[in-house]
């Protein structure tokens, strides 16, 4: 029997959806493959000793950069508590995530995840990626079409005067309409 109408058909995979899984799979392949060349050149051991150092390396990254996130994160709040408002400029946080991700991937056995990961370390690097990162997300921003969750994002930000954004919601002032007069009223207790 049949209704008319038509069968439904599966949702386009977006580029990303079919090219990460194969990007990943070639470099794990690729991974495997150098750490087999560099066992077969300088050892198993010499292996061992690069994992288990990459290991500790981006163990040691990450706890440095999540204290560096938390005492950030105690120092505006005091100074949120005392009155003042918290620059970003003195922060200094804003290379903590990428200071994480490096930590990270120096913790994922293989050569290549090091390579990166060391790269992170990298003060200019970090600070290049990062306002490569800003500027492409905000981009991204603009382009959102309307009632998606980049469009509600740039409804809530307020620009001040002197160029700061802050985020926050307007709420008006407008006293409440009174109510009709045949409307009940309720007694007083």
């Amino acid at each position: 029997m049949t209704t008319g109408t038509p069968p439904p058909t599966a949702p386009k995979r977006s580029r990303a959806r079919r090219f990460v899984p194969l990007g990943l799979a070639a470099w794990l392949v690729l991974e495997i493959w150098l750490l087999i060349l560099v066992g077969e050149t300088a050892g198993g051991v010499a292996v061992l000793a690069l994992l288990i150092g990459g290991a500790v390396l981006g163990g040691t990254v990450i706890k440095h950069a999540g204290r560096n996130a938390f005492r950030t994160l105690s120092e505006t709040l005091q100074q949120q508590q005392d009155g003042r408002m918290p620059s970003p400029e003195s922060s200094g946080s804003t290379g903590n995530g990428f200071l994480m991700l490096g930590g990270l991937l120096l913790m994922i056995p293989g050569l290549i995840s090091d390579a990166a990961g060391l790269l992170l370390l990298i003060p200019p690097v970090r600070t290049r990626l990062g306002r490569y990162a800003e500027r492409s997300l905000e981009r991204r921003m603009r382009e959102a079409p309307p009632g998606t969750f980049g469009d509600a994002f740039q409804q809530a930000r307020i620009h001040r005067p002197d160029g700061k954004i802050v985020q926050g919601e307007v709420i008006p002032q407008d006293p409440p309409p009174p109510p009709p007069p045949d409307a009940p009223q309720r007694p007083l207790p």
